[in-house]
């Protein structure tokens, strides 16, 4: 492999709903491209045990940088509603991690910790780094204020 380049991102996003509604929102990862500019398709490649554990979906995203992304999870835990990880196989190799936190709304913290294993990429990343850290940036906000329509809540806070 070409010096894969690794990443590490975490977003914030602050919702005016419940837990469990914003649980099953992010669970529901067929439903992403409805309410995630960005995500083009999920499709459910194998669905896991009863619960989705070991579910492995396939995921096509473009932002505003030119190139799709494609790449699998699959579910290595789940402790609803509070905790869902999925291991990232594909063009993104690596770990992401979303945990939900209980208030007077919910505070969604996701950790994205992966590496490039697409050869232009890594081929590019010395020169593209803050073009690819930019691009995921919008991603997320886009992601965080759609995930607030679909619920028929407010954004508090994105970050």
């Amino acid at each position: 492999m070409l010096g894969a380049a690794e990443y590490r991102f975490l977003t914030t996003w602050c919702i005016d709903a419940p837990v469990e509604r914003v649980w099953d929102v992010i669970n529901d990862w067929r439903r992403w491209p409805r309410w995630w500019p960005g995500v083009e398709s999920v499709v459910e490649i194998e669905p896991g045990d009863g619960n989705g554990l070991g579910a492995r979906t396939r995921h096509r995203w473009r932002s505003r940088l030119p190139y799709t992304v494609t790449f699998d999870l699959v579910v290595t835990r789940l402790e609803r509603p509070y905790l869902l990880e999925a291991r990232a196989e594909g063009k993104l190799a690596g770990v992401g991690r979303w945990r939900l936190f209980e208030g007077e709304g919910t505070a969604v913290l996701y950790e994205w910790n992966v590496r490039t294993t697409a050869a232009w990429m890594n081929l590019l990343s010395p020169l593209a780094r803050s073009a690819f850290e930019w691009n995921h940036d919008v991603v997320m906000r886009r992601g965080g204020a759609g995930l607030a329509r679909e619920l028929g809540a407010s954004l508090l806070t994105a970050g």
